[in-house]
């Protein structure tokens, strides 16, 4: 039985583009994951300027091209392979941002809130700064917004509905569920270490 290959079509279309089609196989995947880190930065703050600059010269300095024509190619196959500029993608974003303002469904924003609640409570437990991450990209895919504009419209609307900080509440949080655990997975690791070299101290390196 033949293995199937998985076909990306995102990537074929970069490839394929006239600008893809030109670069060669090692330029072409390092262009393409850096396109994919510049659309989760916009998805997360907005902004690209200053990891697209960065990036460019990373990807020019091993190259016989400059920055310049390094920016040129990662602006080409990320729209190629979004279907849009980096521009028109932060765009979007704060177009929506814009629209939604105080409409905002404070409900579902609090249950975003809320939601840090178990993760930082029940079964694996979370660190506060974890749980808000999840929480803020959750709910930035739902409502189609940045990240960091998820996180704000939690931080405001939970201080509104409890008359406290959410910062303060999610640490406390973590300092009564999340430390105990930590703190004991971690005694439990040094143990298992000292166990471990106290058994090769006493059988001695294998020959």
């Amino acid at each position: 039985m033949s293995d199937t290959i998985m076909i990306d079509p995102d990537r074929e279309k970069a490839r394929q583009s006239y600008t893809g089609s030109r670069l060669t196989d090692s330029q072409f995947e390092e262009a393409y994951n850096i396109t994919g880190i510049v659309n989760r930065e916009i998805q997360k703050t907005g902004s690209f300027r200053e990891k697209l600059t960065d990036y460019a010269h990373a990807f020019s300095r091993s190259q016989k091209f400059d920055a310049l024509r390094g920016e040129t190619i990662l602006r080409d196959i990320y729209s190629a392979r979004y279907g849009e500029s980096m521009n028109q993608t932060r765009e979007a974003l704060m177009e929506r941002i814009d629209r939604l303002g105080d409409r905002a469904d404070k409900t579902r924003v609090l249950d975003h809130a809320r939601s840090m609640e178990s993760m930082i409570k029940d079964g694996p437990t979370l660190p506060f700064y974890q749980a808000f991450d999840i929480a803020g990209v959750t709910m930035a895919r739902e409502f189609g917004i940045t990240e960091n504009a998820a996180k704000m419209l939690m931080k405001d609307s939970f201080e509104e509905a409890e008359g406290r900080e959410l910062y303060t509440w999610g640490k406390d949080l973590e300092d009564r569920f999340h430390r105990p655990v930590a703190e004991a997975e971690r005694a439990a690791r040094r143990t298992e270490k000292q166990e471990n070299s106290r058994s090769y101290a006493r059988s001695g390196p294998s020959r």
